[in-house]
């Protein structure tokens, strides 16, 4: 979950108030948030945050605009904002995007923010709010990179364009020398780690005003001139750049009004596309985007299981910060700019709830009477685990959630079985898992120090599209296990597999199989009772590569399911 480091004194400062421990720490309830660390005598305040679906809480004015709103519920109002039928009057604030942008990153939201004297307090806060919300809402910069800029040295239209990575140069951020954009994802250490983004591009996102000034290479560094801004300016041109638009317009509104929190003129920009988006060829950012979500309250009376007013429930969804009209039984929210997460009627009930406080329900005993016992197939697992410890291997315990590069991309596979869900928050949780290989070669990837031979084991849920199920997907309990040694081999994770199989008094059977996480010829589909129900083998040298993995390894994976339910049929 996001941490975010705050100066105490700023944070209370703009709270306006300083509570004690216990009173900040049912305050920060209200925020799905608690205290991870809280050193005074060093002015540093750490948060964390339980909620991955608002990244408008990840900043200290974001944190505190949700705090006050709840204490005194006055709703800020933001007036810088256009929307559909409104359009903000920009002047010649303007962003000309280029069409070779298209399918490269296509898309800029932008705005000014002016008047405030920046301060060591703001700076800092500014960079720690900028890094959580491109790197964990923006995917790593791969959906969100943002720029902040020094406006008064730079000259409108600026021009978003794709440029030559090979004849467009200047100086990065933290050099004194030009580079090339290719030489910048060679060298720069933010064209390092960031380079994967665009490096398989012919041409890359480029951003300069209209004297010809770099702003920066989005979503990589910004220029040592305009992008280095300094204690005491007061006058910033901030960007945000990305390939999913309605991302980019919440995280664009998100720190617009950070910024007017902290006392700062907000002036919008115009965007001009040379082709169609989802809100026309022109776009003034900030922009209001944002749909009503309706809710019957008595709907909310059922869920939360006691009766409630709509008078009381009205209430409580507008000391959560949101604006809210109501007619008869009827609730209807329109969500703030820089909150997206309103997707279901169900959305709403939850702000009642913790507008309410999650206190003041009254517990309710269960009116149910049942007894809990182990399901058949933890029993059969734990069965497995003891025979995989006794044959000495490590139990490892991994998330179900992951990364497409990790689970597909790694494992040499084409993803056509991989469920993705819809709107992640992060690509470090993007998809279920079909296999457990990616989780075990991820441990051993890391554990090279560690002395050889590693055996590591896990018996857990993998999940994968299935067209014979009701809701489209499978989920299965699987055991996965890896053998890594200088001589591993398909041998040795074979003769692992025959002892599991002993000890539970069954038999299978190997046939020949193609799996291009494998060695050909070096694998076999392992079946039981005439099902395929997993395979082994050695794992292929190009899956190792990709892993970072010196040493031979062979692992595989069966379907303890499977063996259940065949038992069951008494085939």
């Amino acid at each position: 979950m996001p941490k975010i480091e705050l100066q105490e004194k700023t944070f209370f400062e703009m709270l306006g108030t300083r509570p004690s421990r216990e009173e900040l720490t049912e305050l920060l309830t209200v925020a799905k948030a608690e205290i991870d660390d809280w050193q005074p005598e060093e002015n540093n305040l750490r948060i964390e945050l339980n909620d991955t679906n608002r990244p408008d809480l990840w900043s200290g004015p974001g944190l505190v605009r949700q705090l006050r709103v709840y204490q005194d519920g006055k709703i800020p109002e933001y007036t810088f904002l256009s929307k559909e039928g409104s359009v903000q009057q920009t002047g010649e604030r303007i962003i000309q995007v280029d069409k070779g942008l298209r399918d490269i990153r296509p898309y800029i939201a932008a705005f000014i923010a002016r008047g405030v004297p920046m301060t060591e307090a703001i700076l800092v806060d500014m960079i720690n709010s900028q890094e959580k919300l491109c790197w964990n809402y923006g995917r790593k910069r791969s959906t969100i990179a943002m720029g902040v800029y020094r406006a008064d040295l730079m000259k409108f239209p600026v021009h978003y364009r794709a440029a030559d990575p090979e004849k467009t140069r200047f100086i990065p951020l933290d050099y004194s020398w030009e580079m090339s954009l290719r030489e910048i994802l060679k060298t720069h250490p933010k064209g390092v780690e960031f380079g994967w983004i665009v490096e398989n591009f012919d041409r890359f996102p480029y951003l300069e005003d209209d004297q010809g000034q770099t702003l920066s290479f989005p979503p990589i560094i910004n220029s040592a001139h305009l992008g280095a801004v300094e204690i005491g300016d007061s006058h910033h041109f901030i960007e945000l750049t990305g390939p999913d638009l309605d991302s980019l317009l919440v995280a664009c509104s998100i720190v617009a009004c950070d910024f007017a929190d902290l006392g700062y003129e907000i002036l919008p920009v115009r965007i001009v596309y040379p082709f169609d988006t989802a809100y026309g060829q022109e776009l003034v950012t900030p922009y209001y985007f944002q749909k009503p979500v309706s809710l019957v309250v008595s709907e909310a009376s059922r869920l939360l299981g006691e009766e409630i007013s709509a008078e009381e429930a009205e209430d409580s969804v507008r000391r959560m910060g949101n604006p809210v009209t109501r007619s008869g039984n009827t609730l209807t929210v329109s969500p703030p700019p820089y909150r997206n997460d309103f997707l279901h009627p169900a959305d709403v009930i939850e702000e009642v709830m913790i507008g309410r406080g999650m206190d003041s329900f009254e517990p309710v005993w269960p009116e149910d009477f049942t007894v809990g016992r182990l399901s058949e197939i933890e029993i059969f697992s734990r069965e497995v685990r003891e025979i995989l410890v006794g044959l000495g291997y490590q139990e490892m315990i991994y998330s179900y959630l992951g990364s497409r590069r990790d689970f597909v991309e790694r494992m040499n596979m084409s993803g056509e079985k991989v469920i993705e869900i819809a709107n992640p928050m992060s690509e470090s949780y993007e998809c279920l898992r079909n296999s457990q290989l990616p989780n075990l070669l991820n441990s051993e990837s890391v554990s090279s120090n560690a002395v050889y031979p590693h055996r590591i084991f896990e018996v857990g849920n993998v999940a994968y599209l299935d067209d014979r199920e009701n809701y489209g997907s499978r989920t299965v309990t699987r055991l996965g296990f890896l053998f890594c040694d200088r001589e591993a081999s398909f041998n040795d994770v074979n003769s692992h597999l025959s002892a599991v199989f002993f000890y539970l008094s069954r038999e299978y059977a190997l046939e020949p199989v193609e799996d291009p996480r494998f060695v050909s010829g070096r694998l076999g589909a392992v079946l039981y009772k005439g099902r395929r129900i997993g395979v082994v083998g050695e794992i292929h040298p190009v899956v190792l590569e990709n892993w970072g993995i010196q040493q031979p390894t062979a692992a595989g994976e069966i379907e303890l399911d499977a063996i259940l339910e065949r038992d069951s049929e008494g085939r």
